[in-house]
């Protein structure tokens, strides 16, 4: 009902004709420690925003992930990195199959399959040496040198907070009612960048949304 009543983690109330909702979506991760330890010392989730940096230039890179984001940031990743490890879980890619097939092409590209990723190494001073994976039929270890990892396992979208009183898809981004618009299943409520974007999630096209 109008006017909207939202209510903050301080406590406080605040009423509004209009909202919008902007709280973007959070890059999944593999939930490990080491993992967690070298966020921006090697670990990222992002390869566009990351991937020309001077760590990760003509060296050994690994990706984890099989779906068109992993295949997408593989990709992107040739063009900087000596060579990138595609770790992926099963024996097949998730993604798309023309873009399975142009990662795959690529000759700097060697797929790990049938693997996970058990431990991330590294050192305090130079971050991110080389990762620990596991194949998982034979349980046989081997150890990746890379100076970079990049977790390309999806991303899920800050809506929790909402409990279902927005219309979302199945992963929980923001259904547009028309997608050139902002416009919510809620008349006054409105959302824009990554909450709202399955799709793109660049900071340009959220910026261009808002």
């Amino acid at each position: 009902k109008r006017p909207f009543t939202l209510k903050d983690s301080a406590g406080n109330t605040i009423q509004a004709h209009t909202v919008v909702i902007a709280t973007g979506a959070s890059a999944n991760y593999l939930g490990l420690e080491s993992e967690n330890k070298y966020k921006n010392f090697g670990v990222s989730a992002c390869a566009v925003c990351d991937g020309a940096l001077p760590r990760f230039r003509n060296n050994p890179l690994g990706v984890v992930g099989g779906g068109d984001s992993a295949a997408e940031e593989a990709s992107y990743l040739t063009k900087f990195a000596s060579k990138v490890y595609l770790v992926h879980r099963r024996d097949k890619l998730r993604a798309s199959p023309i873009m399975a097939e142009r990662v795959l092409a690529n000759a700097k590209v060697e797929p790990v399959w049938n693997s996970a990723v058990e431990e991330v190494l590294g050192e305090d001073e130079k971050g991110v040496t080389g990762v620990r994976v596991k194949h998982l039929q034979s349980n046989e270890q081997r150890t990746i040198v890379a100076t970079g990892m990049f977790a390309a396992i999806g991303h899920t979208p800050n809506t929790k907070f909402l409990r279902g009183q927005l219309q979302t898809d199945d992963k929980g981004f923001v259904v547009l009612k028309d997608p050139y618009r902002t416009t919510t299943s809620i008349d006054g409520v409105f959302a824009a960048g990554d909450v709202a974007d399955p799709i793109y999630k660049q900071a340009i096209t959220a910026a261009g949304m808002a």
